[in-house]
């Protein structure tokens, strides 16, 4: 179970469950979008194997319409376990915990691709909820 902190001084902080340790060691070797799109089938409710195939994806020169549509399915996977770890809508998701970094990378990559598909209210939204989850950033 994955930790949610109360803190006097803020709001809570949710940490995420640490992804499998079987997609962390196979995506250090693997680099080919064709791999990519693999891992993410074999581990679908990862949002690392998510943000690694929206990030293949976007290098690839794959069309911007596919890559907004591996990062926006890994951003709702990321809140099924944000949820899923006692996250209430509200505190922090912090980059500084490299189990939280996969959903992260998911909602910034989101943003970017829904400017890049004239979705300029989604891309304000995800920008405005990244910096809420983690102001430091």
């Amino acid at each position: 179970m994955s930790d949610v902190n109360f803190s006097p001084s803020g709001p809570p902080e949710t940490i995420l469950p640490d992804p499998d340790p079987a997609l962390v060691a196979a995506l250090e070797t693997t680099s080919d979008l064709d791999g990519m799109r693999a891992l993410a089938a074999a581990h679908p409710a990862e949002p690392l194997a998510w943000a690694s195939l929206g990030d293949a994806a976007r290098e690839a020169g794959e069309p911007d319409i596919t890559v907004y549509a591996y990062y926006r399915v890994g951003y709702h996977r990321g809140l099924d376990l944000l949820r899923k770890s006692g996250w209430k809508g509200t505190g922090y998701v912090r980059s500084i915990h490299p189990s939280n970094q996969g959903f992260l990378r998911c909602l910034r990559g989101l943003g970017e691709a829904a400017a890049w598909i004239g979705e300029t209210e989604e891309a304000e939204r995800c920008a405005g909820f990244l910096a809420q989850l983690d102001p430091r950033r």
